[in-house]
């Protein structure tokens, strides 16, 4: 089974009468944020926390050691644990 964020329904608002956010829209949006890259320096392995699927690139890396992919949940309870480089 694939991860995919699928878009809110375009006949929806996006905020409600109250000016808050419809909670449709606050899913969507929390998925998107949960997902998208996250940049840094050095490896991510053991100091960023993240979800599996989530990518990583090292602002520094070089050639071959810039993009890691958080194939493991966690390692032992720690999800700072789990990130492979590719």
């Amino acid at each position: 089974m694939a991860d995919r964020i699928t878009a809110p329904d375009a006949n929806r608002p996006i905020l409600d009468s109250s000016g808050n956010m419809e909670q449709s829209f606050r899913s969507w949006a929390n998925n998107l944020t949960r997902l998208s890259l996250i940049t840094g320096e050095g490896s991510p392995e053991g100091v960023v926390p993240a979800d599996r699927g989530a990518d990583y690139m090292d602002t520094i890396g070089t050639a071959g050691n810039i993009k890691y992919i958080k194939r493991d949940s966690d390692i032992a309870g720690d999800k700072t644990q789990g990130w492979i480089l590719v």
